[in-house]
Parts: structure tokens; C-alpha cells; sequence
């Protein structure tokens, strides 16, 4: 599929973990309740009275996790484009409606006003969410619905499991629909939130990914053989000295 392409996504796909499998905990609790009882080393979720509280991410979530944070936070950091927030932290996109944790959210600078101490008051313009075997259900169906309603403008569903290798990036449409733009099968993804942005899907699951920095050369155009060089005289430059790295 090329990025030119919008299929419409009428439905959510549904890859629902097998019986058997680990699921989160749930307790029931008023909204309030929930705000006296979370903390800020909880990842819990308050969806209509239910707390959904996630099971510790396994080491393949957060890699993808701090791999596209990282990247992502570098280039918004650069051209000043706002701020990114990772899980836990509450984004709640209408006021009586449930509070979310995505993993990943990037908020524009024009919309920061809806930032608070305390949580989002809104949409983010994007919103990452990497499966787990735990949390597939929610991420394919019920956020998918809620982040469409509630005006997330671009929603990325990338599947850390192993063997999957998915990856299905959303935007809304003038109708407030989600569209499919883009999947794992592409050779780059564009970005209308962030413009400039653009993201290789094969370094989702690439046994080494690039590092933020190189992944962002990149993207500017840097021949490699440039890069090399930049990343050969910044090692040389600095050189471990009585257990401290220190300028030449």
C-alpha cells in the first residue's frame, strides 16, 4: 500500500488475544474514587466505573516504546512543535467520559492549553499504542472508537508480539472517520500531524534499530556515508578518560 492511498477502515480488526491468556485487573470505582486511589507508578485506565489496571509491559513493548518516544520527542523538541508524554499519564478526552493512558501522545503547540498538571483535557493530535498480549482487545476496538470520537486526529497501532509484525496508522477524515493510510507493508510513513516526519516501518522490528539521532539524519537526507563519518568523529572526540568520557 503507498501513502497516497486511503482506504477507508470501516471496521476495527479484531486480533483478540486466545483463551487462556493474561488479562488486566479490574475494580470498580467512581471516577473520583479512582483519582484518590491512582498514583503515578499505577498504569490504570477508568473506563465507565471499571478500572482496568495493566499488567507490567514486557521488554519488546517498552524497546518500541522508548525507540519511537525518543525519535519522535527529538524531532518535536527541534522544530519546537509541542510536547510528548508517555505512560502513565491520563488523557481524557470529554469530561464525564473514560481516562485513557496511551503509551505514546504528541501534542501540538497550539493545543497546549488543554495540558494540565494533572492530565490531557482532550485529544492529543497523535496517539501511538503498542499491543501487548493484554491490552490487543482495548487498543483494536474500544480506544480505536473513543480516540475516533473524541477528535484524535492520527491514531498508530503497531503490534509488539512476537511473530506479528503489524502495523496500521489511522487519520481522521473530514467526516471525523478514521481512514487507513498507511500499514507495516509500506516502505515509509508520512505524518500529517507532524509535517516533516516520516517513519520506516521495517525499523519497528529491525533486530537494530537506528538511534534517534540517526533515524532523524535521515530524514533530512544525510547521505549515510555522512552520517558515518559524524558518528566516527563524535566517538573519536570523546574518549573515556579515569572512568569519564571527555572531550580530545
Amino acid at each position: 500500500m503507498t501513502t497516497e492511498e486511503t482506504p477507508v477502515a470501516t471496521s476495527t480488526p479484531l486480533d483478540f488475544p486466545p483463551v487462556g491468556v493474561a488479562q488486566p485487573a479490574r475494580l470498580k470505582m467512581t471516577y473520583e474514587e479512582f483519582r484518590e486511589w491512582a498514583n503515578e507508578d499505577i498504569h490504570a485506565e477508568w473506563i465507565d466505573g471499571e478500572v482496568i489496571i495493566h499488567m507490567p509491559p514486557k521488554d519488546p513493548h517498552q524497546t518500541l516504546v522508548e525507540f519511537l518516544e525518543r525519535t519522535i520527542a527529538f524531532f518535536v523538541e527541534i522544530f519546537h512543535l509541542g510536547v510528548v508524554r508517555i505512560a502513565p499519564f491520563e488523557m481524557r478526552l470529554q469530561e464525564s467520559g473514560p481516562a485513557w493512558e496511551p503509551d505514546i501522545m504528541v501534542l501540538k503547540r497550539e493545543n497546549l492549553f488543554r495540558l494540565t498538571e494533572d492530565r490531557l483535557e482532550g485529544p492529543a493530535d497523535l496517539v501511538i499504542e503498542i499491543i501487548s498480549s493484554s491490552s490487543v482487545r482495548h487498543d483494536r476496538d474500544a480506544k480505536f472508537r473513543a480516540y475516533q470520537a473524541g477528535g484524535v486526529r492520527e491514531y498508530w497501532v503497531i503490534d509488539s508480539r512476537p511473530n506479528r509484525q503489524r502495523a496500521d496508522f489511522y487519520q481522521l477524515d473530514e467526516e471525523g472517520t478514521y481512514r487507513l493510510f498507511a500499514t507495516e507493508d509500506d516502505e515509509k510513513v508520512f505524518s500529517t500531524v507532524l509535517p516533516g516526519f516520516w517513519l520506516k516501518p521495517a525499523w519497528l522490528w529491525a533486530e537494530e534499530r537506528p538511534g534517534p539521532m540517526t533515524a532523524l539524519y535521515e530524514m533530512a537526507g544525510i547521505p549515510n556515508d555522512l552520517i558515518s563519518q559524524m558518528q566516527e568523529s563524535l566517538q573519536k572526540g570523546l574518549q573515556p578518560r579515569g572512568g569519564e568520557w571527555v572531550s580530545e
